[in-house]
């Protein structure tokens, strides 16, 4: 059986180069949850594309907090610029950390 693998190319959710509104992300969670239930992969394009902390929090902020930052293994992000690769490295940090201080007793 061949694994999922979910494509999401971020330039048609863009005004512009730009996404910034975290409500962006919203009709893209289900897609994504879709894929990582069935064990699949999502792969985020962010070719041509700059993004706010809120919406990549809003994109993949949830999923860490939800199942643990093992999710990240199911997470492919592509073609980002330094300041996208740092915003995802930050949020995903921060959310891996509020998830192990939730559930470290």
């Amino acid at each position: 059986m061949k694994a999922i693998r979910t494509q999401i190319p971020l330039i048609q959710h863009a005004r512009g180069r730009l996404i910034g509104a975290r409500e962006t992300a919203i009709p893209l969670r289900l897609q994504i949850e879709e894929t990582l239930e069935a064990g699949g992969d999502v792969v985020f394009d962010f070719a041509g594309v700059e993004v706010t902390q809120s919406f990549v929090d809003a994109l993949i902020g949830g999923f860490i907090l939800k199942r643990g930052p093992d999710v990240l293994g199911q997470m492919v992000f592509k073609s980002c610029s330094d300041d996208v690769r740092a915003i995802i490295e930050f949020v995903a940090a921060d959310r891996a950390d509020q998830y192990i201080k939730a559930h470290s007793h």
